[in-house]
Order: C-alpha cells, then structure tokens, then sequence
C-alpha cells in the first residue's frame, strides 16, 4: 500500500516538515510506504487572484531537508517541459516523483520528457476523460522506469465532480501499472466560489474506505494542519488532525490487506 500525502502547495519548511513527520509516523505504523507531496506552483487557478506557491528553488530546498530529515519520497507537479528540465537539472536529488496535473494528462512532449528521466512519472487522468481514454495517454510512456495513474473524480455539470466506481474498477482490471485513488480532489467543486474552487472534506472519510474496500491499495491524500486558511484547496483538503482516523478505515477495509 502507498499513501501520497501533502498539503496543496508548499508554504514553510516548518510547516510541510510537521505534516510529513506525522504523516511518516501513521504510515509506519501500518507499514505503508508514504510519499510526500506538495507543489511549488499552482499554475491551474479558478482566476488571476489564486495564490499560486512560493516557487521552484524554496520548495525544492524544503524537499531536499524533508527527504534527509526523514527519509521518504517526494512527489511535486510539472506543468511544462522547461520544468522537468530545471528539476532534473539543479533539483534532482529533491524529487523522486514528477506528478502530469489532470488538465495536462494529454500533453504529449511534457508526459514523453517527464517519462525520459529517472523519475516515477504519476499521471492525473483528467476530469473530463473517460477510464479507457487512458490507453491512449499511457500509450506515450513506454521510456517510463515507472509509471501510475491516479483517479481524481469525473466532471458531473457544472462546478461538481463525482467518483466513478466502474471506471476505478476497470483500470484496475485493464492496466498494468498502479492506480491511485485521489480523494480529496474527488470532493472538489471547480471554481464553485467563483475566484476559487469550493469542495466538502466530509465526504473523504467515506470515498477512501469504498474505494479501499474494493481492492485499490494506493491514495492520495492533500492534507494541512489548518486547511480553512489555506491559500489553495482548503474546502476539500483533510485536516491533519484526521489523518490517523482515515489511514486506520483505509487499513480496516482493505480489500487487499
């Protein structure tokens, strides 16, 4: 089992150093293999107003601490191939997981760049994109060393997502590479507070332990120690104090355990 783990976007070493540390913690007690993930920048915003990150250098130093401090796998967004490029060539030892955001799952030279590094390359199917579309996208990674996919809820009208079982289920059964199931972007409503996105961090609880409980074992989780005040994503981001009680209904439900 894996658990991807981080808040939306970097904002302090002391404060992505404290929610890796505690996350590191419950996943060791479960003997889970945990990844920290936060981004440096947010290019994706509802509007000009979204705050956006701290930027590539601070957060690349906060990741390389945070990995020797702890000794776990750091996982961040590219947007762009002159990303990948900076990251492979002044940050590399920071990162060990170069993540394709959703709306970006079909960019075929970022995917192929991503996929010609070292790096595992963990690809977002995008909200408008049906389970088998992913042939297509996974098609374009074959110089990957690693490569998985992550469900992040589908498109249902407007300003509202859903999570599609049967889809889970049949690129669980159909594709030979790892599924992650994203819960906290699966209960956020784009651009719901007009300049920003809305979501309900309520309904994870409950979306990780039907999805544990029919058989997917890897999640991904952004998760803040105060995520009403959060710059970005704080309505459907996990509060930290809840994590223990997710991972725990995770690991009770297992369908795999």
């Amino acid at each position: 089992m894996r658990i991807i783990a981080g808040p939306c976007q970097h904002e302090s070493f002391e404060q992505s150093e404290a929610i890796a540390r505690e996350c590191k913690r419950v996943c060791d007690k479960h003997d889970i293999d945990y990844v920290f993930k936060a981004s440096y920048d947010k290019a994706n915003r509802s509007s000009i107003s979204g705050q956006r990150g701290v930027g590539m250098s601070e957060t690349m130093h906060a990741f390389g601490m945070i990995k020797d401090a702890l000794d776990i796998k750091t996982l961040t967004d590219v947007h762009t191939n002159h990303q990948v490029g900076t990251i492979m060539g002044d940050w590399s030892d920071c990162v060990d997981v170069l993540q394709i955001p959703a709306f970006l799952c079909r960019q075929t030279d970022l995917i192929q760049m991503a996929c010609e590094t070292d790096k595992i390359v963990n690809i977002k199917k995008g909200q408008f994109m049906a389970p088998w579309d992913m042939h297509g996208v996974l098609s374009k990674t074959e110089n990957a060393k690693e490569v998985w996919i992550t469900e992040r809820g589908i498109c249902h009208g407007y300003n509202n997502l859903v999570v599609d079982f049967n889809g889970m289920q049949y690129m669980l059964s159909n594709y030979d590479v790892p599924l992650v199931f994203d819960a906290t972007h699966s209960v956020q409503r784009p651009s719901a507070n007009g300049v920003s996105s809305g979501g309900n961090r309520d309904y994870v609880a409950g979306l990780t332990r039907a999805a544990s409980a029919m058989g997917v074992s890897n999640f991904f989780l952004e998760v803040h120690d105060d995520p009403d005040n959060a710059p970005s994503d704080g309505d459907n981001m996990l509060h930290l104090k809840d994590f223990e009680r997710t991972i725990d209904d995770i690991m009770r439900y297992s369908y795999t355990s």
